[in-house]
């Protein structure tokens, strides 16, 4: 889908059926057409080190369910500068 639409940014749930979120942002950051896309891991996931291997799998950036919305939109204007 990333490569079909080239989004400004994706922001990845990491626990996805079928191909995990981990997987695919190893391929997205992989794909030289793809990996200058800023990457931000969604993830229910807080234990020590899940933001250790979302950043090792490609994730430009990682935040824990629920989002906090004044972080996220940080995020968002740092990555898109809008």
């Amino acid at each position: 889908m990333a490569t079909r639409e080239l989004p400004d940014l994706v922001l990845m749930d990491m626990s996805l059926p079928v191909i995990d979120g981990w997987e695919a942002a190893c391929a997205i950051k992989n794909n030289p057409i793809l990996q200058h896309i800023p990457l931000i891991g969604l993830s229910a996931h807080a234990m020590s080190g899940d933001r250790e291997k979302a950043l090792q799998a490609g994730c430009d950036d990682y935040l824990t369910k629920p989002v906090d919305d004044l972080l996220l939109f940080a995020l968002l204007d740092a990555y898109l500068g809008k």
